[in-house]
């Protein structure tokens, strides 16, 4: 490693060398470095990616080979471990998918293994147990009793599910959650590796973790044994662009190649890999300091908050966790509340909500895409914003602005409805202007390296880590809104007066579970052993019938509300009530479904009665 030049990017100063050489291919790729568009008749058809194709080349002398690299790759996935704390590391140019299809072939490595998880994993992970033929423990997360969202399991109960299984191959948890909120990973990493299993995170939203002191510490520093990153997701690769990093002696590494061979393709993107050593180059060469831009445009949004009440910011309630080098960003360590489901916020995932409840997340999301602001995704409740240090205190003033101008339009819409609410409840933005307030120019934008204060890091205390202050509107206080019943949908179409109502029905216990499509724990805390399979499933053994019908039967595909990609059922998998429930919930919301039968969701796939289909 001490011969390794961080400054330099292997893979990207190769196909620079490449496009500059002019050489004449007598090779794949077909277009032959654009040529085939740069005829008289079609010089405009590819445009854009005429460029592009100048740097598309494919495994020749002097290029390197993904699985098998000797010199430019092997030198920028060298670079890479020591860029992000890994012993190896290995790039991904199928997204984190790949990484997680390798994971889990490599440690359920003969149909019937066993692997336990969160029931709340990405469709790849579920994927990867029906390619592996594994059997699969689900363990029930935590969750957060403020936002009602979960987290990862506990340590104790990963412990008890080791005890009861001791065969079991490894553990697989997702950290952090597509909110951004993390838990604390060291105690399920000291679990696993009592028991002599790896413990494998899907941190395909934590490529960034560790970077910065105001980011939470990654899986790696927590002990992680195999890691996957998406850093197309929250650094700066092209899309498909991720890592998977390695440490300890838990994985066999040889066979973990053997499996990215399988599930990768034998003619890699050069392109992507080209992003991914850039990616790292960022990052080795600016350090910290890449993070300041994006966490100055976070901290406006902050600033703007605190004066725009009509929207709150999700927030842990209690002290979080130590991170990169174990003290906060305010320098004063604080250890977290042990065993606490949510101890940790990703600062670039912004997740707000209406704290009046007339608006609903699916709604939040449509009106700020009226707006040009496109947020990640949304829930019944939630609208995530995803900042990067590619965001701009400018673009979070305009968001601040379309912020306001919704709460301006949705509260006359309701007091015009003839709602009875107080006006307090109701008209938020009153004689407040979040974003005049704002000095956006170079000299006003706090640097976070060396003002903590101005952007409160995973060290700071709870009264101060929210963006109003203690007066704000927050999950934690005892004026938490309860999640819509009786199948309502929030909407835009909410009265004066059941915005009040919304906010008075404290300790309601529908404030749970059915938020979000992360949301899927309808099980044991420890579940008994579920095979899966790749057999597929035969259409003589099932039937479609109405989703609200499908209470007590057996599902027959799997059903996934996109994003984030979490499957509600699974083929195999009984329908209770309360999935049916949420299914309907999702569908009045609008949200989209994948992978089954029906998109829009008004009739499911279950097996027939008499094959076995009722629950």
């Amino acid at each position: 490693m001490d011969k390794l030049q961080p400054g330099r990017a292997p893979v990207y100063e190769m196909l620079e060398q490449y496009r500059h050489k002019g050489n004449i291919s007598y090779h794949v790729p077909g277009h032959k470095n654009g040529e085939a568009y740069r005829s008289a008749v079609s010089a405009k058809s590819a445009g854009y990616l005429t460029e592009v194709m100048r740097y598309d080349v494919t495994e020749i002398t002097g290029t390197d080979d993904l699985h098998h690299p000797e010199g430019v790759i092997r030198e920028a996935q060298e670079l890479a471990a020591d860029c992000y704390g890994a012993e190896e590391s290995y790039m991904l140019v199928g997204g984190s998918t790949a990484g997680n299809l390798a994971l889990i072939l490599t440690v359920c490595a003969e149909p019937g293994s066993l692997l336990i998880l969160q029931r709340n994993v990405h469709k790849s992970v579920i994927h990867g147990l029906m390619l592996a033929g594994a059997r699969a423990v689900f363990l029930e997360p935590q969750i957060d009793p403020g936002s009602g969202l979960a987290v990862a399991p506990s340590a104790e109960t990963v412990q008890a599910a080791l005890a009861a299984y001791p065969e079991a191959a490894g553990v697989l948890v997702t950290m952090p959650n597509y909110y951004g909120m993390g838990s604390d990973l060291a105690p399920l990493a000291q679990a696993c590796h009592a028991c002599c299993v790896p413990l494998l995170v899907d941190e395909a939203h934590g490529a960034h973790y560790g970077q910065h002191p105001a980011l939470p510490a990654g899986a790696l520093a927590q002990g992680a044994d195999g890691v996957v990153q998406s850093t197309h997701k929250m650094l700066t690769a092209l899309t498909m662009g991720a890592m998977l990093h390695v440490q300890g002696p838990w994985l066999d590494r040889a066979l973990l190649r053997q499996r990215l061979a399988m599930v990768q393709s034998s003619s890699p993107s050069y392109p992507v890999m080209a992003s991914l050593d850039l990616a790292r180059r960022l990052l080795h060469s600016q350090g910290a300091g890449a993070f300041t831009a994006g966490l100055a445009a976070v901290d406006v949004l902050r600033r703007g908050l605190a004066a725009l009440p009509r929207f709150g910011l999700l927030q842990p309630a209690s002290p979080q966790q130590p991170v990169c080098g174990g003290e906060g960003a305010a320098g004063v360590s604080t250890p977290p509340l042990r065993g606490a489901a949510y101890v940790t916020q990703d600062p670039f995932k912004a997740v707000i909500y209406d704290a009046a409840g007339v608006l609903g997340g699916f709604e939040l999301q449509r009106r700020l895409e009226e707006r040009g602001i496109v947020p990640e995704m949304s829930d019944d409740r939630h609208v995530v914003l995803a900042f990067s240090l590619g965001s701009k205190a400018e673009e979070a003033a305009e968001l601040l602005t379309a912020l306001q101008d919704i709460a301006a339009q949705t509260s006359l819409a309701a007091q015009q409805t003839g709602g009875s609410a107080a006006p307090s409840d109701l008209d938020l933005t009153a004689g407040l202007d979040p974003v005049a307030d704002l000095n956006l120019t170079a000299g006003s934008v706090p640097d976070t390296d060396t003002d903590p204060d101005r952007f409160p890091g995973p060290g700071s205390a709870p009264g101060c880590d929210r963006a109003s202050g203690p007066s704000q509107p927050a999950y934690s206080d005892t004026a938490a809104a309860p999640a819509p019943q009786g199948g309502e949908s929030f909407s835009s179409a909410r009265t004066a007066a059941q915005a009040a109502s919304y906010n008075s029905r404290e300790g309601d216990s529908t404030f749970s579970g059915d938020i979000s499509t992360w949301n899927n724990f309808d099980i044991p805390a420890v579940s008994a052993p579920v095979a899966f399979s790749i057999r597929p499933v035969a259409a003589g053994e099932t039937e479609s019938i109405e989703l609200e019908a499908s209470a007590g039967r057996i599902a027959a595909e799997m059903v996934i509300p996109y994003p984030p990609g979490i499957p509600l059922l699974y083929p195999g998998e009984s329908i209770t009530a309360s999935v049916c429930d949420r299914l309907i919930r999702l569908r009045i919301g609008g949200a989209k479904f994948q992978a089954c039968a029906d998109p829009a969701l008004q009739h499911i796939r279950v097996y027939n009665i008499q094959k076995g289909g009722e629950a």
